[in-house]
């Protein structure tokens, strides 16, 4: 899916200034923890989960837990989902309270999931999943390849993406004295 054609892209409106929507699947790529958020009656829901992405693929992402997990079940039923991944670079202090502030990267996905049944697809997605978290890691060479009954008691979800947008921030801070060296106080960086 082409991110500049229709509403693929969703509008920032909150520093628009620090949008980045042409960085979205790099963000997805380099991210390893995605906060899945979802409504079931009535009752918001932000799980914490591992998912796979790859660029291959740039309208979908992968989560996966038991066929007994209530999250898997609600995403599986086709229900609106929320797909966020942050990474946090930099805690970023100012000399004036109001401009403290993080440097981050972050990509918020909108879609729907359905479940993947197909056993291959899944070993396939898995097989990719660790080389992203591991890399190097082979299947048949590192570690045992999944037999075919953890990959029918293991729930697949594929989230096509609808919508997306990405923001960060970098740099140091941008209070209205940050700049002068004999102002009081202090401002800098702290990586992460």
């Amino acid at each position: 899916m082409d991110e500049q054609e229709g509403n693929w892209i969703t509008e920032v409106r909150q520093h628009p200034e620090r949008a980045v929507p042409q960085r979205a699947q790099e963000f997805l790529a380099q991210g390893q923890v995605a906060h899945v958020g979802f409504v079931q009656d009535g009752r918001p829901y932000v799980i914490p989960m591992l998912y796979q992405y790859s660029p291959e693929h740039p309208d979908r992402v992968y989560l996966h837990s038991g066929f007994s997990s209530r999250t898997l079940q609600q995403l599986a039923a086709g229900i609106p989902v929320c797909v966020t991944v942050t990474m946090l670079d930099g805690l970023v202090y100012s000399r004036d309270a109001k401009y403290h502030s993080a440097n981050y990267r972050s990509v918020m996905c909108f879609g729907r999931g359905r479940i993947l049944e197909d056993e291959q697809a899944k070993r396939v997605m898995f097989e990719e999943m660790t080389s992203r978290y591991f890399p190097g890691r082979t299947a048949g060479r590192d570690y045992a390849p999944a037999p075919s009954s953890h990959l029918t008691t293991t729930a697949v979800v594929e989230v096509i993406i609808e919508e997306i947008s990405a923001k960060m921030r970098e740099g140091g801070p941008k209070g209205p004295q940050d700049a002068q060296d004999d102002a009081p106080g202090t401002c800098g960086i702290v990586d992460v």
